[in-house]
């Protein structure tokens, strides 16, 4: 397994100022991955980026000690909506986040899937798809990769099984374009059980047939502030929640997530976040946890 020096480490970090301001926050917590928002999520108008701020990003970056970088999609993103004029700006919004991303060289671009609104999953699934088949058409040429976030399964939003993820990524017409991000919150809050070794260890196993780990390309570390299927999306700092310490110390030590990008999305401010970072690397440089036998671990419904 790779040192943990060579993890790659970071949090969700501010871009106040401007997105080129992003890398010199991920150096200030000493991480070496980093999520940024490139626009403002509350709203579905962004101003465009400015004709400096790419190169700004860039050369930032560079300097910067991060050495993986994603975006999050905005929240109002909903891939699956019955209605057509939120449908329309959930894709325009989209497009215009692989855009951005493209112009300042962040390879990735997380979204949530959606909420199928009382549609039913499965029609729920096809929507997501042709949405991002949508999306991608509009944005051939860019060098970005959408990663669906597995989510807590809230409402009727979609991803909290890792068979609705297998599933869009069966039906997108351009599935090399498309894969996965998963969080360790949301997956607590559906009912996947990373707190016990066995449970642990089917999940993974799970994922590995249902998705399969070349489709993992980043990972969001959070504690959940809730019990085992809640459904409830809350974010506790890493080790302070349900999910406690050896939750992140077995996937830390995980040799199947050795190269996935982990940053955390917990509330800053920056001496916080270097913290939490901090102890996930002292984490990753400790002892791995014992090995466990696996076990059934299907999640709660």
């Amino acid at each position: 397994m790779a040192a943990a020096g060579g993890r790659l480490l970071g949090a969700h970090v501010p871009a106040t100022g401007g997105v080129a301001n992003a890398p010199a926050n991920g150096k200030a917590i000493a991480a070496t991955a980093i999520q940024v928002f490139t626009r403002n999520q509350r709203t579905w108008k962004s101003a465009p980026l400015g004709a400096d701020e790419p190169r700004a990003f860039r050369e930032a970056l560079a300097g910067s000690g991060v050495r993986a970088v994603m975006a999050h999609a905005s929240y109002l993103i909903n891939l699956a909506s019955v209605v057509p004029d939120f449908r329309r700006k959930s894709r325009q919004a989209l497009a215009e986040e692989i855009r951005r991303c493209h112009a300042l060289g962040i390879p990735l671009a997380v979204v949530h899937p959606g909420a199928h609104m009382g549609a039913g999953e499965e029609a729920g699934l096809r929507a997501v798809a042709r949405s991002l088949d949508d999306v991608l058409a509009r944005t051939r040429g860019a060098e970005v990769t959408v990663l669906l976030e597995a989510t807590a399964g809230q409402g009727s939003c979609l991803g909290h099984r890792f068979e609705h993820l297998a599933e869009v990524l069966m039906r997108v017409g351009a599935p090399e374009r498309v894969a996965v991000c998963l969080d360790t919150c949301h997956l607590f809050a559906a009912g996947f059980d990373l707190s016990d070794p066995r449970a642990y260890e089917r999940t993974l196993e799970d994922f590995g047939r249902l998705v399969g780990f070349p489709k993992l390309r980043a990972i969001h570390l959070n504690d959940s502030m809730r019990p085992l299927g809640s459904r409830v999306d809350r974010h506790a700092r890493a080790g302070r929640g349900f999910l406690g310490r050896e939750a992140f110390r077995r996937l830390l030590h995980d040799p199947r997530l050795v190269r996935v990008p982990m940053v955390v999305e917990t509330p800053g401010p920056l001496a916080a976040w270097k913290k939490e970072v901090a102890w996930l690397r002292r984490l990753a440089e400790g002892p791995a946890p014992r090995s466990s036998m696996t076990g059934a671990a299907h999640p709660i419904v």
